[in-house]
């Protein structure tokens, strides 16, 4: 009878001991799994949304247009510059709550902290002659992990497959938090006016009025003096008198 109620109570304890453990293991397993799905919420989006940014430089609008949609709204600058915008939203799903893990909490707490979960993007493309030179995003388009996650939804088509106008991705400049920056134009430095010289017969070096701030061409000015006649009168040269030696009186003899 003892050794009866001994096996029960050792099979009981034994039971209580798994049970436990199990539960620690299923903790840990679902706490980790979370974090990890947390992680990968919005990090691959923000991937795809800036590695847009880099890929599509250059690419036709008619390209644009195959691979992102018809835009929401065009606006023509001038006859060069056309601005192309996209306006996307998603919808936010609510987490599953269990008894042993509230997911939904959490998430609110990593929302609360990273910023929030967004909903909504829009993009904008400056097209230049027909092609892109820009990209850029707005509205509250950030995930949990990463920036701009959103407007990815946008710009899916245009990365997932290869535009043949495009430009080649670079992985050293893509990244989920922060946007790709254009490379900075060195400052054109301005070109020297050419020299202009012009030639006045008889008139003075004019200088040119240049106001302060104001480039203007520099005009040399060269004056050929007109001829004038010498005021000293040309004298004939002299003839040296020629001596003439005299001669003697010849006596006639009178007669």
């Amino acid at each position: 009878m003892h050794s009866v109620v001994e096996m029960e109570m050792t099979l009981f304890v034994t039971n209580a001991a798994v049970m436990r453990r199990a539960a620690r293991s299923f903790m840990h397993v679902s706490v980790g799994t979370m974090l990890l799905g947390l992680s990968g919420c919005g990090y691959y989006a923000s991937r795809t949304a800036h590695k847009a940014q880099v890929i599509m430089i250059g690419m036709t609008e008619q390209d644009v247009q195959a691979c992102a949609g018809i835009p929401t709204k065009t606006q023509t600058v001038d006859d060069h510059v056309k601005i192309f915008e996209y306006q996307r939203g998603r919808n936010i799903g609510t987490a599953t709550t269990s008894t042993l893990i509230p997911v939904q909490s959490v998430v609110n707490i990593v929302r609360d902290v990273g910023g929030g979960d967004g909903n909504s993007c829009i993009a904008d493309f400056r097209i230049v002659d027909g092609k892109v030179q820009d990209v850029y995003y707005s509205g509250d388009d950030d995930m949990l992990v990463g920036t701009d996650g959103v407007c990815s939804s946008v710009v899916r088509g245009c990365v997932r497959r290869a535009v043949p106008s495009g430009s080649p991705p670079n992985f050293w400049k893509t990244s989920a938090f922060m946007q790709p920056q254009p490379a900075r134009q060195p400052a054109a430095s301005p070109a020297a006016a050419p020299a202009m010289t012009e030639t006045i017969s008889g008139a003075a070096p004019i200088t040119p009025t240049v106001a302060p701030g104001t480039a203007l061409p520099v005009k040399i000015l060269a004056v050929t003096p007109a001829t004038v006649p010498s005021a000293t009168p040309v004298q004939a040269p002299q003839t040296a008198p020629v001596a003439v030696p005299a001669t003697n009186a010849t006596d006639t003899p009178q007669k």
